[in-house]
């Protein structure tokens, strides 16, 4: 296996980026981005800790953030598994990097900032959802926005429904953690258990 371990080879290699490539690039959104952000329900959240690193998914009803300003978006912190791993990198290495998706545009919208955890009350009430506000939100500083080129999505092919995967095809999510844990949880019960729990916990 040959291995680049220099930028300088790495750079040979690939062409020069194009005025498209980089002026797209801002530290603030502008209408245009504002517009794709806004469409979008769900996105990738990257973080960094001592740990190493964390990409995890949110999604919300609407939007999954709300643009506060040209350089501030709020994500609430909706139910989950209470790991934390989000909010755990973000107080202590507020880096992180987010990426919407827009069900059916094969154009995604990426972030680059820094986050902090807000618990403040009015803001909390702010997001409430069903009688439930969220435990949390991560308040966004956006250094860069952009857009980046379809290319990817179109190759997978990710909106196309003649491509997608039968769920019944894969392991289901009982099956996985029985196999994780050992048989110590999950299997039959948690599958059938499912649906309603999450019903029942979605906000």
């Amino acid at each position: 296996m040959t291995l680049i371990t220099r930028i300088e080879d790495l750079e040979q290699i690939y062409a020069v980026p194009g005025p498209a490539s980089t002026l797209k690039e801002l530290d603030h959104l502008i209408p245009e981005y504002r517009a794709y952000i806004k469409a979008s329900p769900f996105c990738a959240l990257a973080t960094s800790g001592p740990e190493g690193l964390d990409c995890s998914p949110r999604g919300d009803r609407g939007c999954v953030v709300r643009i506060a300003d040209d350089k501030t978006l709020l994500m609430p912190d909706r139910r989950g598994n209470n790991r934390i791993d989000s909010l755990r990198n973000i107080v202590r290495d507020p880096r992180l990097a987010l990426m919407f998706l827009i069900p059916g545009s094969n154009t995604a919208m990426r972030v680059n900032g820094r986050g902090a955890v807000s618990i403040d009350p009015d803001l909390l009430d702010s997001f409430v959802m069903e009688g439930k506000p969220p435990r949390s939100v991560i308040v966004v500083h956006i250094d860069a926005v952009y857009f980046q080129c379809a290319r990817a999505l179109m190759r997978g092919e990710v909106w196309n429904p003649a491509t997608f995967i039968d769920p019944e095809a894969l392991p289901s999510a009982g099956s996985m953690l029985a196999a994780a844990s050992q048989g110590q949880v999950g299997g039959e019960v948690y599958d059938r258990e499912w649906p309603d729990r999450a019903k029942a916990s979605m906000w």
